[in-house]
């Protein structure tokens, strides 16, 4: 009886604070299985690492870290569970296990993909090596292990221009998306090699969507990420990384806010500055949204959907992460 009542007053204290972005009829479903999941998680030795862009349920609900991409490879490192549910897509997973190579990782759905991450190979790589021998290739976590296989570092949103000026090189080949090597070509000197890959989240908001949102909320805060196009960066009085936007917001506490990103980020960073109204043009990551607290369940109770990378790619894919990691934010 002690235990359960002291379940009830976590789901209480969990759903008093996602109230204002989870309505009442949900948190009904959402509850038992946020239970169920917290318990099994505890009877596993489990930990659930949830990115920015999950829902509240899971980003408050049931996840051990909530984070930006970065920071959850460093969480994966140092984790002490002998299970990892990675939140997130699947790149994602991969990077946790790549950081874990004798821990079992999971992914909710091995269906959550990402734009990013499909737009480029191994071989294109490859390819771009040989079409420019010597420079070293930086490519953003969001990508496959077989291409940070390929890559001489890893790099994230909030460190991007400290890894390519760490390289003490004129010269880099960036992959793959092309609107944050134009960021980070603005704010370095180092050449930078881009490639064609966009995400379809960022690259859907448009530099009229933000300046008519500007027009119909006077002194609101337009915050980008550096994944948009660039008349939005320009458009926007503000653009940083996943973490760098969250830190704004509590920093400054504007009245109003625009974050130009995935939705659920906006959800998650209100339950955290209710003060702050929140302007919202929704763009969902369709492979974000197919992990939910049912697959979340599912995959932990069987311990299905595990991630495996050949032993050759690890190794190689690794240690372009480790570097990365060793630079930091």
């Amino acid at each position: 009886m002690v235990e359960e009542n002291l379940t009830k007053n976590s789901l209480n204290e969990i759903y008093k604070k996602i109230s204002s972005v989870v309505p009442e009829i949900e948190w009904k479903f959402h509850a038992p299985l946020i239970q169920k999941i917290n318990k099994l998680k505890k009877d596993k030795n489990a930990v659930i690492l949830a990115h920015n862009y999950q829902t509240p349920e899971i980003y408050y609900g049931v996840a051990d870290v909530s984070a930006d991409s970065l920071a959850l490879a460093l969480e994966a490192a140092k984790t002490s569970a002998n299970i990892i549910v990675l939140c997130g897509v699947h790149f994602m997973a991969e990077t946790a296990k790549l950081m874990n190579p004798q821990k079992k990782v999971l992914l909710p759905d091995m269906k959550a993909g990402c734009s990013l991450a499909s737009s480029i190979t191994g071989e294109d790589v490859r390819m771009l090596k040989e079409k420019y021998p010597g420079v070293p290739v930086v490519s953003y976590v969001n990508t496959s292990a077989e291409v940070k296989a390929e890559s001489d570092i890893c790099c994230t949103s909030v460190n991007a221009v400290k890894i390519v000026e760490s390289l003490g090189v004129d010269k880099v080949i960036f992959i793959p998306d092309y609107y944050l090597a134009n960021y980070v070509q603005k704010k370095t000197k180092v050449k930078i090699i881009s490639w064609q890959g966009t995400c379809i989240v960022h690259e859907k908001f448009s530099a009229k969507e933000v300046e008519d949102i500007r027009k119909e909320n006077p002194g609101i805060k337009i915050i980008a990420h550096p994944e948009c196009p660039p008349d939005v960066i320009s458009a926007s009085d503000f653009a940083g990384s996943t973490s760098s936007m969250v830190k704004y917001v509590k920093k400054n506490q504007p009245k109003k806010v625009l974050l130009v990103t995935e939705c659920s980020m906006s959800d998650n960073v209100q339950v955290e500055n209710p003060n702050v109204q929140f302007i919202r043009p929704c763009n969902l990551c369709p492979h974000m949204k197919r992990i939910s607290l049912n697959k979340i369940f599912d995959c932990l109770k069987n311990e299905s959907n595990e991630i495996k990378i050949s032993h050759n790619i690890a190794a190689m894919a690794r240690k372009s992460v480790q570097r990365m990691a060793e630079i930091g934010r």
